[in-house]
């Protein structure tokens, strides 16, 4: 069955979540409205908000809600003015993670290509932030990629976090159409990079877009012989009306031979489904 939804596309019945709202919701967002935190559950328009929210799980969005980039699946909007960062920004999440018991928390952020070290000193604070008032939550930081500069990523490894993460978001081909101001090489750099520094190694992309699927198994491996050790993979949905449609929805048969292959080459784990996002069960992926 397809319904027709308010992006002008028709998406299998199949396609949708259930929406659950509890006080846990309702307190998550109080928290967020006082103490000025982003969430890129909302400034993603993610459909997993809901679910997250109800569960305490969330990922803080760090440097605003605006992004330099003009990637054409985002939901995230453009940065029209410079602004700098927050300096309240990295203690306020410590105490929103300390408000709300959090023993695992996903840090990301939009590219800033307009601050001089792209924010990296700012991942850097909220990292070391977190770490003085939660010794005992696991951080997870979900990078841009700095433009591949060496010293930006260094800031971000001299903080320790737990884990850190960077999206390859689609296959090489369909950078210039859905990714226009970024370069797949970069991405793989940084991934390497951040193996080669002697970090857990985590990426994620979508499917749907229109790649192939040939390109999405030379993906796979490409991502392992990087050195990435964590892998989630999900179906690409239009954020907003702007966005570039989906070409495909795929089938669940397709998504479990894809999670097959993960698995044989070697990842040590692979999170595969329509809803999955880089952030979404992220402690349940390191179990």
């Amino acid at each position: 069955m397809l319904i027709y939804n308010a992006m002008k596309q028709y998406i299998p019945d199949r396609i949708k979540k259930r929406v659950s709202v509890n006080s846990e919701s309702e307190q998550i967002k109080k928290i967020l409205r006082e103490l000025s935190l982003n969430t890129v559950c909302e400034s993603a328009v993610c459909p997993n908000i809901y679910e997250c929210f109800s569960k305490r799980y969330l990922t803080f969005m760090i440097l605003g809600n605006r992004c330099t980039r003009n990637c054409r699946f985002c939901g995230v909007s453009p940065l029209i003015k410079s602004t700098p960062p927050d300096e309240k920004e990295p203690e306020n999440i410590a105490k929103a993670v300390n408000l709300l018991y959090m023993r695992y928390v996903v840090i990301t952020s939009p590219t800033r290509d307009d601050l001089s070290d792209g924010g990296a000193g700012q991942f850097a604070a909220t990292t070391e932030d977190i770490r003085r008032l939660n010794p005992y939550t696991k951080i997870e930081l979900l990078i841009p990629d700095f433009n591949g500069n060496k010293e930006n990523l260094e800031k971000v490894f001299k903080a320790k976090p737990d884990i850190i993460s960077h999206n390859i978001e689609t296959v090489p081909s369909l950078y210039p159409s859905v990714r226009p101001s970024s370069n797949y090489q970069i991405s793989i750099s940084v991934l390497k990079a951040i193996k080669e520094n002697g970090f857990i190694t985590k990426s994620g992309f979508m499917v749907g877009l229109g790649e192939k699927k040939e390109e999405v198994v030379e993906l796979l491996y490409t991502l392992k012989d990087a050195g990435c050790d964590y892998l989630v993979i999900g179906q690409y949905l239009k954020p907003s009306k702007d966005a570039i449609p989906v070409k495909e929805f795929i089938s669940e048969t397709l998504f479990k031979e894809y999670e097959n292959i993960g698995r044989k080459i070697g990842f040590k784990n692979i999170f595969v489904g329509t809803f999955y996002r880089s952030s979404y069960l992220a402690e349940q992926l390191l179990q």
